[in-house]
C-alpha cells in the first residue's frame, strides 16, 4: 500500500491514542514514529494494521484493549478526521481485531487516486512520475561497480555486479538522487603482464581481426595459455621467445615485465597500450549487450600513484606511524581491525593506498553525498578498513561510505577459475541464452509474430539472466541453471515479460472494440471485485517498493513486487472479463486498471534492467 495511506492513518492512529492515554490519566505523547503499520496477513482483516503491543507498558493495559479503545474513537470520529485532511477517506472502516486496529479503505477512492496519479504523466518530460516517490531529492550519490581487468573478458561474476550497480543506480536516480556511475579499469599490474609475456612468446603477431573473435576474448586466451606454461616442464632449446630455460620461469620472466613497465620501456608500453585497448573495447561491447552504462570511467594505471601523499599527511599528524623497518602504518584495533601497512618501507604504495587516494580524487572531481562500492563479499574487510582510515583522515563524506556485498554466484557444474580457462564467459553465456530461446520461439512457430526472432531472443535471454541474478537479495551466493532462467512459467525473466506483451496484445485488440466501448465511461466505482482490488493494492504500493528498494540497495524487493503484480493480473485476467465485460463502463474501466498496470510493469521492469517486449 502507499506510503501516504500508512501516513495519514498514522497521524489519526497517533491522534486516538493520545485520547487513549488522557482519559486513563496518562502522561504520553505519542507520535507517528512510534507506530507501525502492517499490511495484514488476510485480505478479509482489512487492508492496513497496526499493533498495540508497544503501548501496554505506557498504557497499563493489554493490547487489545487498547487496540479496542482506539478503534472505538476512530469509528466515532472518522468524519471528522477525514474533513480538511490530505485525501478523502469517506467510507473506510476501522476495527479491533484483537491487538490490533485494522483499516478498511473505500476501495473507490483508492482505485481512482492510484490510477490517476499511474496514467498521468509529468506534462513537461513525459516521465512516468508515479513510482518516482523523492526521497533522494537533492542527493548527489556515487556507485562504483564492474572493476574489469584487462587481462580477460567479464564473466559471470561480473554480470552480478553489473546488474547490481545498474539496477541500484536506476532505482536512486527513481528516487531523485543525481547518480554518478563510475567504473575503475584494473590495466596494470601483474596479471596484466601475464597475458602480455604469453602473447609476446607465442603471439607471433596475431590479432582479434586475424583471428576473428572479440578482443577481450583475444587477450584472455593469453591469460590462459600462460598458466599453461607455468606448468610445462622445461623443455630443451627454449621457445618461441629465445628463452633457453624454457618455461619455468615464466612467473620471474612476468615480474621483469611489469619492472620494465614501470620504468617506462617503449616496447613494454606499446604493447601494454595495445593488449589493452583490444581488451577495453571488447569489455565495452558486452556492456552495451547488456544495457550497462557508465558516466565516467578510471583506469588504474592513471591512479595508482595517488594517495601516497595523503598518507604523507596523515603521517605529520600523528594519524599513521612509522614502523622500525620504515613501513608507514595505522592501528584500527579500537574499530576492531588490525594493524595495517599503508606504505612498504622501500615508499611504494599497496592496494588499499590506491584506493584511498582514488576516493579523494573522486571526491574532488564530482563531490558527492555518497559513494557506494559494488564488490564482492569476499573485501567486506578491505572496505571496512578504507573507510575507516579515510574517517580518520577527517573527511566529512567518509560516514557516507558504503560497501553493497554481493555473494558469490556459480553454475551447477561449480565453481570458475579464469586462469585455468573454465571461466564462464558473458557473451558465451549470453549467446547460449539467446540460442535457447530462439529455438523456444521455433518450436512454438512464432518467427512470424514477433516479427525478429533472433532480436527478441536477444532480449528474452537478457530478461532471462538479469531477473535471475537480482531476484535473489546480493548478499547471499546463488546458482544460476541457464535451463531454469528461461522458463515462461513461474518466477522468472521471461514469464514478466510475457506478461507485458500479454496486456500489450489485449489493449491492441482493444481497436476492435473501440467501436462499442467508446459508448462506455470509465468509473472506478466498478473495480470493487477482490481480484481488482488487490491489483490496485499492488499498484499503490509501488512508490514505497521503489523507495525501499533503493534505501536498502536491494533490486529483490523490487523483482518480488513485479512478479506478485504480474500474479494479481493474472487473477484479475481469469476472474474478471474484459473486452467481453457486461456493460460498456466495466469495459472501459477494466481496460483503464490494464493500462495502468502496464505503465507501471515496464517502469519497473526497466529498473532492474529487464527489456520491455511488446511481442513474444
Amino acid at each position: 500500500m502507499d506510503n501516504c495511506y500508512r501516513e495519514t492513518w498514522k497521524v489519526r492512529i497517533a491522534g486516538a491514542l493520545n485520547l487513549v492515554a488522557r482519559a486513563a490519566g496518562t502522561e504520553m505523547n505519542v507520535t507517528t514514529d512510534m507506530i507501525t503499520a502492517e499490511i495484514p496477513p488476510k485480505p478479509e482483516l482489512g487492508d492496513l494494521g497496526f499493533p498495540m503491543f508497544s503501548f501496554a507498558k505506557s498504557f497499563r493495559k493489554p493490547p487489545v484493549q487498547i487496540a479496542q479503545a482506539v478503534a472505538a474513537i476512530l469509528t466515532a470520529e472518522v468524519d471528522i478526521s477525514v474533513k480538511g485532511g490530505p485525501m478523502d477517506m469517506t467510507g473506510v472502516t476501522a476495527r479491533a481485531e484483537g491487538p490490533y486496529v485494522n483499516i478498511r479503505l473505500n476501495r473507490a477512492l483508492v482505485a481512482a487516486e492510484t490510477l490517476a496519479r499511474i496514467l498521468k504523466e509529468d506534462s513537461a518530460s513525459g516521465d512516468f512520475a508515479f513510482g518516482r516517490p523523492g526521497t533522494l531529492t537533492g542527493s548527489r550519490i556515487m556507485v562504483e561497480f564492474s572493476s574489469p581487468n584487462t587481462n580477460k573478458p567479464l564473466h559471470l561474476g561480473h554480470l552480478r555486479n553489473d546488474v547490481l550497480g545498474e539496477s541500484i543506480s536506476r532505482m536512486l536516480t527513481a528516487c531523485g538522487a543525481e547518480v554518478r556511475k563510475v567504473c575503475i579499469i584494473n590495466d596494470r599490474g601483474i596479471h596484466i603482464c601475464k597475458s602480455m609475456l604469453a602473447y609476446r612468446e607465442y603471439g607471433q603477431g596475431k590479432t582479434p581481426e586475424s583471428e576473428g573473435v572479440k578482443g577481450d576474448h583475444f587477450v584472455g586466451d593469453w591469460y590462459v595459455r600462460f598458466h599453461q606454461m607455468t606448468l610445462e616442464k622445461s623443455a630443451a632449446g627454449g621457445n618461441s621467445g629465445g628463452n633457453s630455460g624454457g618455461n619455468s620461469g615464466a612467473e620471474e620472466r612476468a615480474l621483469e615485465m611489469l619492472r620494465q613497465w614501470e620504468a617506462g620501456d617503449p616496447e613494454t608500453v606499446e604493447l601494454w597500450k595495445l593488449m589493452n585497448t583490444w581488451t577495453v573495447e571488447g569489455i565495452k561491447e558486452t556492456y552495451r549487450r547488456t544495457g550497462i552504462s557508465f558516466d565516467q570511467y578510471y583506469f588504474e594505471s592513471q591512479t595508482y600513484l595517488k594517495g601516497k601523499e595523503e598518507i604523507q599527511k596523515g603521517l605529520e599528524k600523528g594519524i599513521f606511524y612509522r614502523a622500525p623497518d620504515g613501513a608507514v602504518m595505522v592501528d584500527l584495533e579500537a574499530e576492531n581491525l588490525d594493524k595495517k601497512v599503508l606504505l612498504r618501507a622501500d615508499g611504494t604504495s599497496i592496494y588499499i593506498t590506491q584506493d584511498i587516494g582514488l576516493a579523494i580524487y573522486r571526491n574532488q572531481d564530482w563531490p558527492f553525498d555518497r559513494l557506494i562500492y559494488v564488490v564482492g563479499s569476499e573485501q567486506q574487510y578491505h572496505f571496512q578498513t578504507l573507510f575507516s582510515i579515510l574517517n580518520k583522515l577527517g573527511f566529512p563524506w567518509a560516514k557516507n561510505l558504503s560497501h553493497l556485498s554481493y555473494g558469490m554466484v556459480n553454475l551447477p557444474e561449480g565453481k570458475m577459475k579464469s586462469r585455468e580457462g573454465t571461466v564462464v564467459d558473458a557473451d558465451d553465456l549470453l549467446d547460449s541464452l539467446r540460442d535457447m530461446a530462439l529455438q523456444e520461439i521455433r518450436e512454438k512457430e512464432r518467427e512470424e509474430a514477433v516479427g525478429d526472432p533472433a532480436g527478441i531472443a536477444e532480449k528474452i535471454a537478457l530478461g532471462a539472466l538479469h531477473y535471475y541474478l537480482l531476484q535473489v537479495s546480493p548478499q547471499k551466493d546463488m546458482l544460476f541453471n541457464p535451463h531454469e532462467s528461461l522458463s515462461f512459467n513461474g518466477n522468472t525473466g521471461p514469464y514478466l515479460q510475457y506478461m507485458g506483451a500479454r496486456i500489450s496484445s489485449m489493449l491492441r485488440k482493444e481497436s476492435s472494440f473501440r467501436k462499442e466501448s467508446a459508448e462506455g465511461t470509465y468509473r472506478p466505482e466498478l473495480l470493487a471485485s477482490d481480484a481488482e482490488w488487490e491489483l490496485i493494492k499492488a499498484l499503490a504500493s509501488y512508490p514505497q517498493t521503489v523507495a525501499d528498494a533503493a534505501a536498502q540497495l536491494d533490486p529483490a524487493l523490487l523483482a518480488a513486487w513485479i512478479y506478485e503484480l504480474s500474479k494479481s493480473f493474472s487473477r484479475f485476467y481469469h476472474d474478471c472479463p474484459i473486452l467481453s465485460a457486461e456493460t460498456p463502463d466495466l469495459i472501459v474501466s477494466r481496460l483503464t486498471l490494464s493500462q495502468a498496470v502496464l505503465k507501471a510493469l515496464r517502469d519497473a521492469l526497466n529498473l532492474i534492467c529487464i527489456p520491455f517486449l511488446e511481442t513474444m
